[in-house]
């Protein structure tokens, strides 16, 4: 059965003097009927290197205590500078497979499997490198990492986005020839945003029962960058091709326009996710 989660950027507004207010997050999302938490990095810290061993303990234990799983981390390279995946430039390709490193540990550190591969500032080809050129650097970043990965536990879900927000990983097919030329798909594989999805040519159903051996991860979410209720895109067959192909994973609240207010986001995207989906018949 599918799983709900929520992503902590969302609640920024409840920031305090000391900091983004976890537990008070924490409590409300349980609160809607979430059972995961999805986090960004910059909202701890503005690099992962300033994230001390007890501040994770602390987190995670918060998460716990309130009945949540933290599913993993999104947005890993956002509010950085001098990281990019496919860099020209060596010693940033070997910096920034050293943070993904310090990223993993983490993500495992917060009891986390997933690690959406966002970022699409961070990837951006740069002049004059062509998208093989890209994939070859990004292929070696990955391909370093591995073995944090495996040690860890840990999944990195490639985001394929738009043309308006990037130039590289475009589609879910594309993402899905990387991932197998790369050859770990134990460790590395799809991740879908329905938002992104609708600047693919194909039906979002369609893309996700091609991509059904790939997918790991999901990001609920509307065009009009609010959540899923919110819009005109209409979840209904969307989540009947997740069943068709028995995704049983997460599917994550990720909004980008909070207007309508974080909490009535929250609630009323969970509702109407929750009303498209049948309650289980039990037989005697």
């Amino acid at each position: 059965m599918m799983k709900f989660a929520i992503c902590n950027e969302m609640f920024e507004c409840w920031n305090t003097a000391s900091g983004f207010d976890f537990a008070r997050f924490c409590r409300f999302s349980k609160e809607c009927g979430y059972e995961g938490i999805e986090i960004a990095p910059f909202t701890i810290a503005s690099s992962v290197y300033d994230i001390p061993t007890e501040k994770r303990s602390e987190i995670r234990k918060i998460a716990e205590s309130a009945g949540l799983q933290i599913t993993g981390l999104h947005w890993l390279l956002a509010k950085t500078t001098g990281f990019h995946l496919t860099s020209p430039d060596a010693e940033v390709r070997r910096k920034t497979a050293t943070y993904f490193q310090e990223l993993i540990r983490l993500c495992a550190d917060l009891g986390g499997q997933f690690m959406v591969l966002g970022s699409p500032n961070q990837r951006t080809l740069q002049p004059g490198i062509s998208k093989e050129q890209g994939e070859d650097h990004a292929a070696e970043i990955l391909r370093t990492i591995l073995p944090q990965l495996e040690k860890s536990n840990v999944k990195i879900a490639i985001e394929p986005l738009t043309t308006n927000e990037t130039d590289f990983w475009n589609s879910a097919e594309e993402v899905v020839d990387f991932v197998r030329r790369l050859d770990a798909s134990e460790h590395v594989a799809l991740h879908l945003d329905c938002k992104a999805m609708c600047g693919e040519q194909r039906p979002i159903p369609e893309i996700i029962c091609q991509s059904k051996d790939d997918l790991i991860y999901v990001h609920v979410n509307d065009p009009n960058l609010q959540g899923p209720g919110f819009g005109d895109l209409k979840f209904d067959p969307i989540l009947a091709a997740l069943e068709e192909i028995e995704y049983d994973g997460w599917l994550s609240l990720e909004t980008f326009d909070y207007s309508p207010g974080p909490e009535v986001l929250a609630r009323k995207s969970l509702e109407y996710l929750k009303s498209l989906i049948p309650d289980p018949v039990t037989h005697s």
